[in-house]
């Protein structure tokens, strides 16, 4: 492949390549020419031009493919074009000549093609360059066109197009030609070729004026005549034409205007011309006169949804403005469409032109007018539906009966009344709560209007007011409670009349239906409705019966959609109504049928159909409350059901029984499909023979179809049956257009319990198909449910049975019938293979594969792939290797033999299926012949449909065989290459088969793809000239296909694919037409965007400046502005409705916020910024023709249209994109919390988060006030974030403030809103959750400003103290149950403030108030405090009891709580959930400030009248003190363990903090200390749980607060201990003392029931989770490498410190006998954390973890058992052997040891336990060693010898002489020998003097204990010494400053000594003269220097160096 990407052609490689090779060889090089010319030099291009043209001009007459000569045309039209044109005129004239040519030959297309296509090219780059050549080039082409075949023609009419575009107005000569020879085309039979006059067509109307003028109705029959029989495709292309020519026809092109003086049509004309093809089709204009008399024949259905489009092409180009400013005349036109006769013949159709106007509405108004003039158009709406209604009042009260023709208007109207109320339903619904000013505006009278036809005489009618109703009450939850109230009193108010029953018993349950979709619910009170009492009146008045049924029964339906909470309590009631509907027994079932007229039998058929829907929605809407009993009991009816026998009741009473005895059937099979089969297994026979009649048409004289066999099939085969069409923006109106019975024809009416159901996914209005098609697909869908229970010899009766059936039907009928048994026949396979269970012995399997096989010949598509489906999911669920070789085998024959089409398609399906459900193992032997004769059928270029069907089954097997395809992959890529080259772009759908294989085939290879080797380089070149050739191809699939190919390949190899030529392709497919198109677009952004976002971006912007370079921009068809592709994709969301692409491009967003907001971060935030801040306030925002290519391109279905200079409205974003707009503001913020902390810190500027805070602000001051509930919510959340994020950010320019602060009115301004009345609970939840935030924030310090926000809290605690059912309710009780709860955990938030005290709040005084900020908090709080703490209390009593398991359910108070009705306890209990942690530890501070509130209790009278909703148990009376205080404790730790016990991973960490905080507060307060000391085993249990969550949860925060509760534990029962030992010693019971603690006598701990050994446990944990190296199993483990001591983390060492300090109490907690037992664990650990953590540090600080250890060291060995008898042996050995291992661990050699803690811990133990270590030999040499270890230290800061000094002083001081006297004569002599060497070496820094000084200390102290007769010797070791320090006169002025520092220290001593001891002085200075002479120079030269200097000196003592180690503790 390398050897094409050359300019010329590379002659000598193409010639050795074989024959297959050569067309890919020469298109890569086409395609390397391509891009090559363009970037090449113009000499370079110039110098060879002429062999260019030449290898060019050859390849024409090379018989080149499609992608081939598309690709030739365009280089030599480029090459022309940069090159010099001089040989332009041959090469045409060459072109020319083929053209003419007689050759008719297949063999010579190829070349004559070429030719037309280099034509076409050439004209199109060159255009008027080409000059006066154009008319003979036209007509030779329309001479062509005249002669050619199918392929021709579509070649010849796209080249006319491009020569139209390329000459402009330049070709006005040719015009009228081209036109009369074109038209007769639009009805081609070829689909493709009516495609490329469509085209063509469109392209000429830019400049023939005529088109749109005299010509204009001509042109509107045409494309009315070319939708007949038309395709999807088709009916795209002309809609487009004709839509785009009625648009200029009202609104001319400016120049084509000036030109010719034209005569403009009229809005009516163009409207009225539309309308004739919507009504009549192509029958053409008043010569149907006759016929419109006789009713005539209806229109077809192609033409009318082809007209359809053409409207909305025609809305769409004249833009949102125009439909702004004629809506008016829109909307009447529209609506007079279906209430025309000839929309509405016969049911079905007037279903159908419905569903065609809506789809007019909702994509014209819907996509192209913004949220304010969706308003106004609601208002059109509204005022529409009043006047039809007002006509409707006016015939249905004109008794006289004078109006004879109102009647058929009456009629008429229902359908219009349908369209209109469905589009207001899915306007307000679309607006969500933006509709507010639309429903509450008095003059528009919305609800009024709606709520009147509620009392349409037609049923249609009424259900779409009361579907509209729901959709008001979705979009505005706040009207749903009023709605409903509303609706039941009209319904008492007006009982008598039929229309009133009816029709707001629909408006109920529609509105009870849409309760879940809002959140906040209904009262539960509301859910009691009137049903009962109308099933009991109905047989009270005959005429009213039937409705009365059917309304009570609807209405029960859709009260069990409220959920098992609420239909708990009417459950008994309803299994009652249900028996009694039907005959209780066999004998009574007889009686009735005896009995009874047409119209009773007609009422009970409905009320036994309604109780059934009944129960059908309570199963479905209940699972929970469906135990066995209630099962049982609505077997009862159900069973019932399915005995009664209706035919006999038809024939007696007649036909128009059929409907409802329909309806019955079809709620049975319903309801039976939703129960467990086991349940009715009696009466499988009945149902069976009930089910099969039913969808084989047995009593049916109608063909009717299933609707199911599409979704039975697999959504892969969508390109066999055509069911992609469900894929396409037009999907609503192309359904009606598919072959099954009613397709598409969905409607209310159809079945009204579709009301109050849930919406199908995808769907915007519940479409139920008609009665007949509903029945039998519920009966294939059951039969799919009941086949796998049925046994083997029933299975083989039915299969016979089908057969029998399929064989006695005939023609149509067979079809039918044949349809709708393989539909079930697949459901039972399907039903199989979900049970895992098996189709049965051989009988079964034969005659089933019969079946299956006899439809793989049916001519019927559809059919043969079912039974290819049905074949695959056989073998699956037979699973038998020899069955499936005998079905391959059957196969591969029939294939091998069969030569017709049918046969050939059906059988290579089979192979596909069986590969996809028997996977690659399973079918492994037969891969090699199946792909065999599939690449042989592929390659059949006599059938294309037989090509499209092995191409399709191969893409299957290579699908299934994964891995085990490899070695067929390169012929199977060569074959696809092969055939996209070749075969005809017309055939779609063999290109997509191509697409899918492809992609499979990249999958197959995988991540090999990466490889360097030369096979893999073939393959992925390959690959990627397949994608290029289909990325090329006109039709949306396979460009789709082509995308999904690269979005593979990218996954497997990155470097390979060419991003920057995929980004820009890919973004001008987000304009495409196709959904499918622009969905492949965004999943392929996506996955680029996850691993390359930054390059995604540049590439797409790089797309626009192309395009405003080039000069031609009209090619590009996409608006990328400066917001670059972010905000293309941010439009797309206020256009997109389907959900898979919306959710793809939000995942796309994300990805590249993710990579590059911290990077652009204005950038981002401007993109928020300006879709948050385009208000509704303006409806469309214009543009100068300058923008127009900065604008983004806003049509919903089709691109742009128009030309540049019109002006294009740009809609502002709805309020879903503003909501996602306001989610990415939260997720910037964090980003850039997570990349940098100086994002928060204004000193540092840069592009920083920081300086954009004011927009911050701004955009969640806009977002929190704005009219959309969501948005509130999400700019509330903002507000929290930036609050929270920004708190501390102090203000540079004014020290002492911080940022935040000038924001304060904003924020108060943002929240107010929030606390007025009618703002719904969630909103008020979120923002009481802000003013916490912001109050504890600490940015506000003064009072008055506080009070702002302050205040809304004080409203809500109102509110809260109101108590239950005070306020008129519109929300459900869970709804206030989250308000007040929100209002109570704020509050807490904000008493927890108090506590803490920012950092920022250490300011100066005068620059803040003069109170700190939780001095501020406090004055706020403690006013409320009282009723407060009652209130929390009450919360937290609630939160324990709803955190009870199910089975103390019956313990609950009946009533409910303080805060929750019994009804609603599931929600209540979620709410409770969120805030319970905050008030915990806010009654937690309370109690232990006010001493579990006995101060409190004590002041105020109990007052429950304050507080209606709490308990009266709070109150004081009933309880003492005492009680109180143990319920109150009980409560707290009952909460806290509970929690604690089993924390749920998804609780936040702060409800675990909070939890252990309160805890901890609790615990400081007397009274909960005597109380959990007095109760060991709660004490224990505590314990136990903390130890479960250290193992649960990481985070060091929460392991240092759980050992701050152990501590206090501990505490708490210490003192309980010491009282309890002091108190005896008052009774003087000395001796006992021993036995009191833990351990007693014996020394045993319990586990479970001991204190100590849960402490222990629990501490053991951490300090062996922090240094692993303490448990002695680890180092005996044979991998175990031991660790050098390392230092810890800050959080972790805090941690070990904590818990070696917990651990040092515990033996203290136990008697004498019990310390002796932990007491070897506890030293253990000790010295062993010591040894972990004396590390040596760099700044000489000691760790935490070692002062804690020694400290522990000191408090045991110090410990009052030292001297208690019993244990004394004992305690003597531990201390010892404590001692022996710190000896051992401070041996010297260990690198990072830190000597001076071990030396501490041994000088500890000597002076602490001097008794027990005095005379041990061994223990006193070690000891010594260490100490001359440390004087001998080689330690650079001479820390060691420092310190060792001080310690030694310590040691040589003992009172105990036994002690200190070995050491003193054994380590003195080392310190007189140290000391004198510093003569020679004299200290050069401070630490080392320090080191010298600290020695003399030592040595003056020895002078000092010594007798008077040894002090003479002593002082001899002394005084010469310091002498030795002085330095001489001549030398002091020099030496360095320390060195004088050891002069002077030296000198002050010796002049100290002199004097303390003078005769012994004397003697030594005496003995040696030499040191007398130089004392004595030196104290002169001391005087001589200057007499001030003498005094300061002897003010201070000179010592120069302040020590520089310091312990945080003093040990000794």
């Amino acid at each position: 492949m390398e050897l094409a990407h050359s300019l010329l052609l590379n002659e000598d490689a193409l010639a050795q390549i074989t024959e297959a090779k050569r067309p890919v060889f020469i298109f890569e090089w086409l395609r390397f020419l391509d891009k090559v010319l363009v970037a090449a030099n113009k000499v370079d291009v110039k110098e060879k031009q002429k062999k260019l043209v030449e290898q060019l001009t050859g390849l024409i007459s090379s018989a080149p493919g499609p992608p081939t000569r598309k690709l030739l045309a365009k280089n030599l039209a480029t090459l022309y074009s940069i090159g010099d044109t001089f040989t332009v005129f041959q090469t045409l004239d060459k072109c020319n000549d083929i053209i003419k040519s007689k050759d008719d030959t297949p063999a010579y297309l190829p070349t004559k093609l070429a030719a037309v296509a280099c034509v076409g090219a050439f004209y199109e780059k060159m255009g008027r360059m080409l000059g006066s050549s154009f008319p003979d080039t036209i007509n030779n082409l329309l001479k062509a066109l005249k002669s050619a075949e199918s392929q021709g023609r579509g070649e010849i009419l796209l080249s006319l197009q491009k020569v139209l575009s390329g000459l402009g107005g330049a070709a006005a000569s040719c015009h009228r030609d081209i036109y009369k020879n074109a038209r007769s085309l639009l009805t081609d039979r070829s689909m493709a070729v009516r495609c490329a006059v469509a085209k063509c067509l469109l392209e000429l109307q830019n400049e023939a004026v005529f088109m749109w003028t005299t010509e204009l109705e001509n042109v509107a029959t045409l494309c009315f005549k070319a939708l007949e029989g038309s395709n999807y495709g088709v009916r795209v292309a002309v809609s487009k034409l004709l839509g785009t020519v009625m648009a200029t026809a009202l609104m001319p092109k400016q120049a084509a205007v000036m030109r010719q003086n034209v005569k403009r049509a009229t809005l009516e004309e163009v409207l009225e011309l539309m309308a004739t093809g919507f009504l009549r089709g192509g029958s053409g204009f008043l010569k149907s006169g006759g016929e419109m008399l006789k009713g005539g024949a209806s229109v077809s259905r192609e033409v009318r949804v082809g007209v359809t489009q053409a409207y909305v092409v025609f809305v769409t180009t004249l833009g949102g403005q125009w439909l702004e400013r004629n809506f008016a005349t829109f909307l009447s036109h529209v609506l007079d469409l279906v209430s025309h006769p000839r929309a509405t013949q016969t049911h079905v159709e007037a279903v159908y032109s419905r569903r065609c106007v809506s789809f007019m509405l909702r994509a014209t108004l819907g996509g192209l007018l913004g949220e304010k003039a969706q308003i106004a158009a609601g208002k059109e709406i509204c005022q529409a539906i009043s006047k039809q209604m007002r006509a409707v009042e006016a015939v249905v009260n004109d008794t006289s009966g004078e109006n004879k023709a109102g009647a058929a208007d009456v009629s008429a109207s229902q359908h219009v009344m349908v369209c209109a109320l469905k589009e207001l339903g899915s306007l307000v619904q679309s607006l969500s709560a933006t509709a507010s000013p639309l429903i509450q505006e008095p003059s528009i009278g919305l609800l009024e209007t709606v709520t009147s036809v509620l009392l349409h005489p037609s049923m249609a009618a009424r259900l779409a007011a009361a579907w509209c109703l729901r959709c008001v009450a979705v979009a505005l939850p706040y009207q749903l409670t009023p709605l409903l109230d509303r609706c039941a009193e009209r319904i008492n108010n007006l009982k008598s009349s039929p229309e009133a029953v009816s029709g707001y018993s629909f408006a109920m349950a529609a509105l009870l239906g849409g309760v879940h979709q809002c959140p906040l619910g209904i009262p539960h009170s509301k859910g009691k409705v009137s049903a009962e009492d109308l099933l009991r009146t109905a047989a009270q008045n005959s005429r009213l019966s039937l409705q009365r049924t059917q309304a009570g029964w609807l209405l029960l339906g859709a009260l069990m959609t409220l959920g098992p909470s609420l239909v708990r309590y009417h459950l008994p009631k309803m299994l009652l109504l249900w028996r009694n509907v039907f005959p209780r027994s066999q004998k009574e079932l007889e009686a009735e049928k005896a009995r009874g007229d047409s119209f009773t039998w007609q009422v009970t058929l409905e009320g036994r159909a309604g109780a059934l829907c009944a129960m059908r929605s309570f199963v479905a809407h209940c699972p929970e409350l469906l135990t066995e009993d209630v099962i049982r009991r609505l077997m009862t009816p159900i069973e019932c059901a399915m005995t009664m026998i209706v035919p006999a009741i038809i024939k007696v009473h007649g036909a128009h029984l059929k409907a409802s005895a329909a309806m019955v059937r079809l709620r049975l099979y319903d309801i039976l499909a939703l129960l467990p089969p086991k349940t009715y297994e009696g009466s499988f026979n009945a149902l069976l023979r009930e089910l099969v009649a039913e969808f084989t048409l047995t009593d049916n004289s109608a063909n009717t179809t299933t609707s199911l066999l599409r979704s039975l099939c697999h959504y892969d085969d969508s390109v066999l049956m055509g069911s992609w069409l469900q894929e396409t923006d037009h999907k609503s109106i192309e359904d009606q257009l598919q072959p099954n019975s009613a397709s598409g024809s969905g409607a209310l009416e159809h079945d009204p319990s579709s009301i109050y159901l849930r919406v199908p996914v995808g769907e915007a209005i519940p479409g139920p198909l008609p009665l007949g098609v509903s029945v039998i697909d519920a009966s294939v869908a059951l039969f799919g449910v009941v086949f796998p229970h049925v046994s083997f010899k029933h299975r083989l009766q039915m299969l016979d049975h089908f057969a029998e059936c399929i064989k006695q039907a005939k023609g149509v009928r067979q079809q039918a019938v044949q349809l709708n048994i393989f539909t079930a026949v697949l459901s039972a396979l399907k039903g199989l293979a979900e049970n895992k269970s098996t189709l049965g012995p051989e009988e079964v399997r034969k005659s089933a594969l019969a079946l299956v096989m006899g439809a793989l010949d049916n001519p019927n598509p559809i059919l043969r792939c079912a039974a290819g489906e049905a074949l695959g999911r056989m073998a699956q669920v037979v699973g038998e290797a020899t069955f499936i070789a005998r079905m391959a085998q059957y196969s591969f024959d029939k294939l091998k033999s069969a030569r017709d089409v049918v046969s050939r398609t059906g059988h290579s399906l089979a192979l596909g299926c069986l590969h996809r459900y028997v996977g690659g193992i399973g079918s492994g032997q037969h891969l090699k012949t199946s792909v065999s004769i599939l690449l042989a059928l592929a390659q059949d270029g006599s059938s294309h449909e037989v090509q499209t069907w092995a191409l399709h089954s191969l893409a299957l097997i290579v699908d299934s065989s994964g891995p085990m395809y490899r070695g067929y992959v390169e012929p199977t890529l060569s074959l696809v290459l092969t055939l996209l080259l070749t075969v005809p772009p017309s055939h779609t759908e063999v290109h997509q088969c191509l697409g899918r294989c492809l992609g499979a085939l990249i999958t197959t290879v995988g991540p090999e793809l990466q490889g360097n080797g030369a096979t893999i380089s073939t393959i992925r070149s390959s690959c990627l000239v397949g994608c290029a050739i289909m990325q090329d191809h006109s039709d949306s699939l396979v460009q789709a296909a082509a995308i999904s190919c690269l979005q593979q390949l990218h996954m497997f190899a990155p470097r390979h694919v060419n991003l920057s030529s995929l980004v820009p392709c890919l973004c001008v497919h987000l304009c495409s037409s196709h959904l499918l198109l622009r969905r492949a677009a965004v999943a392929c952004l996506r996955q680029l965007a996850q691993r390359e976002a930054a390059e995604v971006c540049e590439y797409a912007m790089s797309l626009a400046k192309r395009a405003g370079d080039s000069k031609d921009s009209t090619t590009i068809n996409l608006n990328i502005t400066e917001t670059g592709l972010e905000g293309v994709l941010f439009g797309m969301l206020d256009r997109e409705t389907d959900r898979k692409l919306c959710s793809d491009i939000h995942d796309t967003l994300g990805h590249m916020l993710s990579s590059l907001a911290v990077e652009k971060l204005s950038h981002w935030l401007k993109l928020c910024k300006d879709v948050l801040a385009a208000t509704t306030g303006d409806s469309t925002t214009y543009c100068k023709d300058s923008e127009k290519k900065d604008e983004m391109d806003d049509d919903i279905m089709f691109t742009a249209l128009g030309e540049e200079n019109k002006t294009k409205p740009s809609v502002a974003p709805r309020w879903v994109t503003r909501v996602f707009a306001a989610d990415c503001l939260c997720r910037i913020i964090l980003l850039c919390e997570n990349a940098d902390k100086t994002h928060f810190d204004l000193a540092a500027a840069r592009d920083l988060l920081v300086l954009h805070l004011s927009d911050l602000i701004r955009m969640a001051f806009m977002a929190a006030t704005d009219h959309s509930n969501q948005l509130r919510m999400a700019g509330l959340q903002a507000l929290e974030d930036i609050i929270k994020k920004f708190a501390s950010v102090p203000e540079p320019e004014f020290p002492g403030h911080v940022i935040l602060e000038q924001y304060q009115a904003n924020v108060g301004a943002a929240l107010r809103p929030a606390f007025s009345p009618d703002t719904p609970s969630d909103i008020t939840a979120k923002a009481c959750q802000v003013c916490s935030t912001w109050i504890g924030s600490g940015v506000v310090s003064d009072l008055n400003d506080l009070r702002r926000v302050h205040n809304l809290l004080l409203s809500s605690l109102d509110k809260v103290q109101a108590g239950k059912g005070s306020s008129s309710q519109l929300y459900s009780e869970s709804a206030t149950t989250m308000e007040k709860l929100a209002v109570l955990k704020a509050w807490a938030e904000v008493r927890m403030k108090t506590l803490l005290t920012p950092a920022q709040n250490t300011v100066p005084s005068d620059c803040r108030h003069h109170l700190s900020p939780s001095q501020v908090l406090i004055t706020l709080v403690q006013p409320e405090l009282p009723s407060l703490s009652r209130l929390w209390l009450a919360m937290l009593q609630d939160y324990a009891l709803l955190t009870l398991p199910a089975e103390f359910s019956s313990q609950l108070p009946p009533d409910g709580g303080a805060f929750y009705t019994p009804e609603t306890i599931d929600t209540a209990r979620l709410h409770y959930r969120n805030s319970w942690a905050p008030v915990l530890h806010a009654v937690a501070l309370w109690l232990s400030s006010t001493g579990f509130g006995g101060a409190e209790e004590s002041e105020e009278p109990p007052a429950p009248s304050r507080a209606p909703g709490l308990p009266q148990g709070v109150s004081a009376t009933t309880k003492t003190f005492e009680e109180l205080v143990k319920d109150r404790m009980h409560l707290m730790l009952g909460v806290s363990i509970e929690f604690l016990c089993f924390p749920r991973p998804e609780e936040p960490i702060e409800h675990v903090m909070s939890c252990l905080q309160a805890l901890c507060t609790l615990l400081d307060s007397p009274c909960a200390k005597t109380h959990i000391a007095e109760d060991q085993l709660l004490a224990v249990e505590l314990l136990n749980v903390l130890h479960r969550l250290l193992l649960t949860r990481d985070p060091p925060a929460v392991q240092l607060q759980v050992t701050a509760v152990v501590q206090e534990t501990i505490r708490a029962a210490l003192d309980h201990l010491r009282q309890q030992r002091t108190s005896k010693e008052e009774g003087g019971e000395k001796d006992s003392q021993s036995t009191l603690g833990e351990g007693g006598d014996t020394g045993e701990l319990l586990p479970g029931k001991s204190l100590v050994f849960a402490a222990m446990e629990l501490l053991v944990f951490i300090l062996v989770r922090h240094l692993p190296q303490l448990n002695t199993r680890v180092k005996e483990s044979p991998s175990h490498v031991p660790l050098r001591p390392q230092r810890l983390p800050e959080e972790s060492a805090r941690l070990v410190a904590n818990t070696v300090s917990i651990l040092a109490e515990l033996p203290s907690l136990c008697s004498p006998a019990g310390s002796m037992t932990i007491l070897p664990t506890v030293l253990f650990l000790i010295t062993g954390v010591l040894r972990e953590t004396a590390v040596k540090t760099g700044d000489n600080s000691v760790p935490l973890p070692v002062s804690a250890a020694l400290q522990g060291i000191k408090t045991i060995i110090t410990s009052p058992l030292a001297r208690v008898e019993s244990t004394q042996t004992q305690w003597t050995g531990l201390v010892r052997s404590s001692l022996a291992s710190v000896l051992e661990y401070s041996q010297p050699g260990k690198p990072d040891m830190d000597e001076v803690s071990m030396l501490t811990a041994i000088t500890l133990f000597l002076l602490s336990a001097s008794n027990e270590i005095v005379g041990v030999t061994v223990l006193q040499k070690g000891c010594m060693d260490r100490f001359r270890n440390g004087l001998n230290s080689s330690d650079p800061w001479v820390r060691v010898q420092a310190r060792c000094y001080q310690l030694l002083l310590s040691v040589f001081q003992h009172s105990s002489r036994a002690l200190s006297t070995p050491y003193i004569h054994a380590l003195a002599p080392l310190m007189v020998e140290k000391l004198k060497a510093v003569e020679c070496s004299r200290p050069g820094t401070a630490a080392e003097l320090q080191a010298v000084q600290e020695g003399i200390r030592v040595l003056e102290n020895l002078v000092g204990m010594g007798e008077e007769q040894n002090r003479v010797q002593l002082l001899a070791l002394l005084v010469p010494t310091l002498i030795s320090y002085l330095l001489d006169e001549n030398a002091i002025s020099s030496a360095p400053q320390v060195s004088k520092g050891l002069h002077d220290f030296a000198l002050q001593n010796l002049m100290r000594i002199g004097p303390l001891y003078p005769a012994a002085f004397k003697t030594v200075i005496g003995a040696a003269p030499e040191l007398k002479t130089r004392l004595e120079s030196a104290i002169r030269a001391n005087q001589a220097s200057s007499k001030a200097k003498a005094a300061a000196r002897q003010a201070q003592p000179a010592v120069q160096a302040a020590p520089t180690i310091k312990l945080k503790t003093s040990f000794f």
